[in-house]
């Protein structure tokens, strides 16, 4: 089984991906840390990523791409995965599918987690992280025993600059100019399937598994 991702910042994607791969034994593949490991193992395209990187710069689809490709289609490639944060734009999305159809391959499932955009600010805005030990709380659904200290080291809590309001709403913009138009691309492969992400972990993995086990 190979599954796509979408959906919008905070919507709980990689919670549900975890949950996927522990009981269906799927891999999580994360472009980030595919990028990582070719960057730390100076590979041809992780010196060519890290150019780009160095000066500030976007590394260009085709790079992005190719990491894939060496990732997914190996002899070593697992059979079931994830696709985590991959693609984020429609340029994206058909250079993935023009290199599926030159293995003779393709995507099963793309997983769409939806939520209401003032419900996401307000769990993401609740979290808070740990300055000493970096565990993360959320003041909603996991808070911790004694406001503002952390329960394994006693540690500050403070809230990150990406957890502010702020920011996150800025973030939710930038997913809908870039990659809700993706949801448009996909949408006449007859591939995607709706998850309602409002309610709380095992709830929404529940809807999570009905469209997957049929």
């Amino acid at each position: 089984m190979k599954l796509i991702m979408l959906g919008p910042p905070g919507v709980g994607k990689g919670t549900q991906a975890q949950k996927l791969c522990k009981e269906f034994d799927m891999k999580q593949i994360s472009t980030g840390d595919i990028l990582r490991e070719a960057v730390k193992n100076k590979t041809p395209l992780g010196e060519e990523a890290n150019s780009y990187m160095t000066l500030g710069k976007l590394v260009p689809d085709s790079v992005m791409l190719g990491l894939v490709e060496n990732t997914l289609f190996n002899d070593n490639a697992p059979t079931s995965y994830i696709l985590d944060g991959f693609p984020r734009t429609v340029p994206q999305a058909e250079g993935l599918t023009k290199l599926f159809k030159e293995h003779n391959d393709e995507i099963d499932i793309i997983l769409l987690f939806e939520a209401d955009s003032s419900m996401i600010v307000e769990r993401l805005s609740a979290r808070r992280t740990c300055k000493d030990c970096k565990t993360v709380y959320n003041l909603i659904s996991m808070p911790p025993k004694t406001e503002g200290v952390c329960d394994h080291c006693n540690g500050e809590l403070y809230q990150r600059d990406d957890d502010k309001k702020e920011t996150i709403q800025n973030r939710l913009k930038i997913y809908t100019k870039q990659t809700e138009p993706l949801v448009d691309y996909y949408s006449t492969t007859g591939k995607v399937k709706r998850v309602e992400a409002a309610g709380s972990p095992n709830e929404v993995y529940q809807l999570t598994r009905k469209q997957i086990v049929k």
